[in-house]
């Protein structure tokens, strides 16, 4: 599957746009986490935990928007972007999503 975060695929052409796709995932913290995140907000610096934590989300999300494009017949994926929002205290969703097409 070919991903891209622009309108278009250098050296292809786009022949139909099929449509949307997307993928999410909702994550939380755990307690684990929070203590490491707690005593790294005391001394600075990157809160590794937290950083794990968001790219496995954003794997299993992009993953998930592919897995539709897939379903959807689509040859590529272009727009691509991610989003998150909040969905209770401690739980964020991460979303990925796109424009599935078919390529000539």
């Amino acid at each position: 599957m070919i991903l891209s975060t622009t309108s278009t695929v250098a050296g292809k052409e786009v022949s139909e746009t099929i449509s949307i796709c997307r993928g999410s995932t909702v994550r939380a913290r755990n307690i684990g986490r929070d203590i490491f995140a707690g005593i790294k907000n005391i001394v600075g610096g990157e809160i590794e935990e937290y950083t794990k934590l968001q790219a496995q989300s954003r794997e299993q999300a992009l993953q998930r928007m592919i897995k539709d494009a897939e379903r959807l017949g689509a040859d590529a994926v272009i727009n691509v972007r991610f989003t998150t929002s909040m969905v209770m205290q401690g739980a964020a969703e991460m979303l990925a999503y796109g424009t599935a097409v078919k390529l000539k």
